[in-house]
């Protein structure tokens, strides 16, 4: 199991957990599922998703990267829309499974993460400004 140095392991203050200490070499790894995320989800749990998308824009981009230690049930309520197989086929088992970002998904559920990426659109008409 690739272990992502760098990586924050949980939310700080909390017990939002983000990576794993260990594979568990005797059951193998956590399926990835697509969980359910209702609009009345607790506030503390939807600032610990934010932080998990920030954290994994942050580390990888648009890149896609490995499962590895990161957390099966973090990445469970992001998987299936922020989250998404890299590679076909999939194994939800496996450490090894490549995942990526998928950005547009992501900016939507996330603006302020992604805010860096939406000025590059608001400089190309600021330059047509200058023109005039």
């Amino acid at each position: 199991m690739l272990k992502h140095r760098g990586f924050p392991g949980r939310l700080p203050g909390t017990d939002f957990q983000f990576t794993i200490r260990r594979a568990n070499v005797k059951e193998g790894a956590t399926p990835l599922i697509a969980r359910e995320r209702f609009k009345d989800r607790r506030a503390p749990d939807r600032r610990a998703d934010e932080a998990f998308i920030a954290a994994l824009w942050e580390h990888f981009g648009e890149d896609p990267f490995e499962r590895g230690n990161l957390d099966a049930g973090r990445l469970s309520w992001l998987f299936g829309r922020e989250v998404v197989a890299a590679e076909d086929p999939f194994d939800p088992k496996s450490y090894e499974a490549l995942l990526r970002i998928d950005v547009r998904r992501a900016r939507q559920s996330y603006p302020d993460v992604f805010w860096d990426a939406d000025v590059d659109d608001d400089d190309d008409n600021d330059d047509a400004d200058d023109d005039a």
